[in-house]
């Protein structure tokens, strides 16, 4: 028999704590602040608030274990370890999958078949990827006619601020945790306030697995005043990786350029889909619907612009809204469901204001726009409906600002020279989608758009090993495969004369 989460979070109410050195720690001011269950608006936690004093902590028990058993170890010893947090995920996937949901209100479809697997393979992935992690070798001339060899050797980065966001919390935070470990650092995890569930609860994979004390830490709270800023700002990380909005992205690179410290922003994008006339539209109609409205598209990779080849606009817009139509909106755990709520009530007031705006600025609302009527039970949650508009200009600010939320202007386009200027009509460089079955049209187009990820008749297929990031401001630097590894090492050479 199905469980109902609402029912279920009332007689299970949870504390979440923070994790240091090994131990779980109350916050040592007992400040906590309240978790709320999106699709019911009902009380899911209560959760320990890092002060700054727990935040130094964390970092001197994240330092500390620098210097312990995990720096000494081989990349095969911690590799075993990490397939081991993998496979402790594995065995508590149905728990994973619950606290995910609960905290964010995906539908189980979703987090089970791409969370919470992906947070596991980040540990596999970049374990092995390491041992594979080639540097470089070069033998030089000297006027004594003897010569010297210079030799790239490749060192752990020291201590790791994660900061990670709510949208995709055990992915998108592994995704950063798995090869900082790989390399040899230790991590200080600050994850978002609205989903610190799923990471708190790796404190005990990783000690199960036989993680040292100090190597994964976990400091709950805000921004500014906040765990946020005590951890970006403290003396003691030696690099900072964070994936968010654009402007918490520029206040840490400010905060990173004290002290010269790395740092790997992804942020938000404005992301475009072009639909040629000459597309499988039926396939296009499939990629662009979950683009459009996968996970409330509080995805950062979402489509909120599709340009459409005039010859096919009026169909496309046509199908596309009757496919959304059809949405069934509910609970995680319902099969039913196709979208659940958005993470939290600020954020439903957030998307709600670009939903009136739009009709403000001269939209023509083709479908939804407002509040789902939902059962008594959920009606506290935090539910918008998908939403499609035409019609708007250009420059108005729905077509130029990250909305966040399950919806998108479709606009008709004449050429393929006005989609491409179209597509690159933003300040934002993220990742787009091309859909064509010409091929050289798809080449064409694709480099022409100036983003870091450019998907031809898909959208989010992704392979750990490729490069992933923004260009302008959708961020600095690249995660995956070799790039990730790149950026949690130092490079030092090593020249020895014969």
């Amino acid at each position: 028999m199905r469980v109902n989460p609402a029912e279920e979070v009332e007689h299970a109410m949870r504390e979440v704590k923070n994790f240091i050195n090994g131990e779980y720690r109350s916050s040592s001011a007992g400040k906590t602040f309240d978790k709320l269950n999106p699709c019911t608006g009902s009380l899911f936690a209560k959760v320990h608030e890092a002060t700054r004093e727990d935040v130094d902590a964390a970092v001197k028990a994240a330092r500390d274990a620098l210097d312990g058993p995990w720096g000494r170890m081989s990349e095969s010893e911690r590799g075993a370890i990490l397939h081991k947090v993998a496979d402790g995920i594995d065995a508590r996937f149905d728990e994973f999958l619950a606290a995910e949901c609960a905290d964010t209100g995906k539908p189980y479809g979703i987090a089970s078949h791409i969370d919470i697997p992906r947070g596991a393979a980040n540990f596999r992935v970049f374990a092995d990827a390491v041992k594979n992690f080639a540097t470089e070798a070069f033998q030089t001339a000297t006027p004594d006619g003897k010569g010297a060899f210079n030799i790239a050797v490749r060192k752990r980065k020291g201590v790791i601020a994660v900061i990670s966001p709510w949208n995709l919390p055990l992915l998108l935070m592994t995704w950063k945790v798995g090869p900082a470990l790989a390399c040899g650092n230790t991590v200080v995890v600050k994850p978002s306030e609205e989903t610190p569930t799923t990471t708190s609860l790796l404190g005990e994979v990783m000690n199960a697995a036989g993680v040292p004390p100090g190597v994964f830490n976990v400091v709950n709270g805000f921004g500014p005043d906040s765990a946020g800023a005590f951890l970006t700002e403290h003396k003691g990380v030696d690099a900072i990786t964070f994936t968010g909005e654009t402007r918490t992205g520029e206040v840490i690179a400010r905060a990173a350029a004290k002290g010269l410290r790395d740092v790997s922003i992804e942020c938000g994008g404005k992301n475009p889909a072009l639909v040629f006339a000459d597309c499988d539209m039926d396939k296009a109609i499939e990629g662009t619907l979950r683009s459009v409205f996968a996970n409330c598209v509080q995805v950062c990779l979402g489509t909120e612009r599709v340009y459409v080849e005039r010859p096919i606009f009026d169909e496309f817009v046509e199908r596309l809204a009757r496919a959304a139509a059809d949405f069934t909106l509910g609970l995680p755990d319902d099969p039913r469901t196709d979208m659940g709520p958005l993470v939290s009530h600020e954020h439903q007031q957030k998307v709600l204001s670009y939903y009136q705006l739009a009709v403000e600025e001269g939209a023509q609302v083709v479908l939804g726009g407002g509040v789902p009527e939902m059962p008594s039970e959920l009606a506290g949650g935090a539910w918008v409906q998908p939403t499609i508009w035409t019609g708007l200009p250009d420059d108005s600010r729905v077509v130029r600002e990250e909305i966040f939320g399950p919806c998108c202007l479709i606009r008709p386009f004449d050429t393929e020279e006005e989609a491409i200027a179209l597509a690159n009509d933003t300040t934002y460089g993220l990742a787009s989608a091309v859909w064509t079955e010409n091929v050289s049209r798809a080449l064409r187009v694709s480099t022409a758009i100036d983003c870091g990820i450019t998907w031809v008749n898909s959208w989010f297929l992704r392979d750990l090993r490729t490069a992933f990031g923004g260009t302008k401001e959708s961020g600095i630097g690249r995660e995956g495969g070799e790039h990730s590894l790149e950026f949690y090492t130092e490079l030092q050479n090593v020249c020895i004369k014969i």
